[in-house]
């Protein structure tokens, strides 16, 4: 059977997960992702099976893919929101994902911008590098109010890191866990807005839909957001509108924007977020720690030759 792997993180991460998918003895090509449409179209009927990150993945790649060999999509990672779900159920083309692998890196990621960002760590270590001795005043987290914008597994993560470091927790989601939050102490905000009124810091770690496509935008930044409030997304850059963030940190709304992820990746050379010093970019490394791309790879793999041999 022909495959296809586009994850840039299975690919470049050694592990057991590329000796798993060798000893399919299956026929692997690979691409590095993420690919679009106009990619896709002239390869994809030549697959059984792909092993894919974040690439595009439209009826009208699906409907060609089905009209040749196609028949499973194994999502290296959790997210969906690039694959017409409804397209390929529609089709008969089995879709999966690796759900619960992820969270402990995303969480800890999301921790290390907000300690880099109010510690100044970047600046400091900038400074130091070029052999200055420039002593910034940086500002502790304790106490400060942090609320998580989605209660899955990865919001539970960053809110007990959180509590750990003894900041008081908010949470906003269409379903709450009760028994968590009523075991960590956990106030709910009823909607989005609420939570980016009354906290300090925001994680954004809510799956990509139709409904939160954008949730925050100019009105929730405008008239909504506490002043001074420090943005982190670690989840999908099309949760924000890009140019609600700059006029959140033009007019002092927001302390800062930290993510991992972007509307369009990778980023380009002149994007307008490169112009600020409290907007940090990392290139969405959330998940890309040996022990999660392993997790995830050896899932991805498992999940393909099962999907397969049904």
């Amino acid at each position: 059977m022909n495959i296809l792997l586009t994850s840039t993180s299975f690919k470049d991460t050694l592990g057991k997960h590329q000796t798993a998918l060798k000893e399919t003895g299956f026929n692997i090509n690979t691409i590095r992702g993420p690919i679009g449409e106009s990619e896709l179209m002239p390869i994809i009927s030549d697959y059984d099976g792909i092993i894919c990150g974040d690439d595009y993945y439209t009826r009208k790649v699906l409907e060609k893919g089905k009209a040749g060999k196609l028949k499973v999509i194994s999502k290296y990672g959790v997210g969906l929101d690039k694959i017409d779900i409804i397209a390929a159920q529609e089709l008969k083309i089995k879709v999966t994902n690796c759900p619960g692998v992820n969270h402990m890196a995303v969480a800890e990621h999301v921790f290390a911008l907000i300690l880099s960002f109010y510690k100044n760590i970047p600046s400091e270590i900038s400074y130091t590098r070029k052999g200055y001795w420039k002593r910034l005043i940086g500002q502790e987290i304790f106490g400060k109010k942090i609320g998580v914008a989605g209660l899955g597994r990865i919001g539970k993560e960053v809110l007990l890191r959180a509590k750990a470091f003894g900041l008081i927790l908010y949470a906003f989601d269409i379903s709450i866990d009760r028994q968590f939050v009523n075991n960590n102490n956990v106030y709910v905000c009823e909607t989005l807005e609420k939570l980016m009124a009354v906290a300090d810091i925001v994680s954004l770690n809510m799956n990509l839909t139709q409904d939160n496509n954008q949730c925050v935008n100019n009105n929730i930044i405008e008239n909504h957001t506490k002043k001074g409030l420090l943005l982190i997304n670690a989840a999908r850059g099309e949760l924000v509108d890009e140019k609600a963030i700059l006029y959140g940190i033009d007019n002092n709304i927001l302390s800062g924007y930290l993510t991992d992820v972007l509307y369009e990746e990778p980023l380009k050379s002149k994007h307008p977020f490169l112009e600020y010093n409290n907007i940090f970019i990392t290139p969405h490394i959330g998940s890309r720690t040996y022990e999660s791309v392993e997790r995830q790879g050896l899932m991805a793999v498992k999940n393909l030759v099962k999907s397969l041999l049904i």
